[in-house]
């Protein structure tokens, strides 16, 4: 803020994009605080998805997203089979 303050007073458009970015990161700043510390909020409640798991409804894994196509390559190991069971 000062750095524009001082060198761009009459810059308007980059006064409006720094009010946007600290705006944005308060919001975010609001929501992490919201969701205790965590980046995105649960689906379902950890005892829901323990049960789940013990029960069979869902499976458990490690999900891995290629670094250079994130988009485009990921797969999800699960837990308990080999690598061969999985699909």
């Amino acid at each position: 803020q000062n750095y524009l303050d001082n060198f761009w007073p009459d810059l308007k458009a980059a006064h409006e994009l720094f009010d946007s970015i600290v705006q944005a990161r308060r919001e975010r700043e609001s929501e992490s605080q919201e969701n205790h510390g965590k980046e995105y909020p649960e689906h379902l409640p950890v005892e829901i998805l323990e049960a789940g798991i013990k029960s069979g409804r869902y499976l458990q894994g490690t999900l891995s997203v290629n670094k250079h196509r994130a988009q485009l390559e990921a797969f999800v190991r699960l837990q308990g089979f080999g690598s061969k069971d999985t699909g």
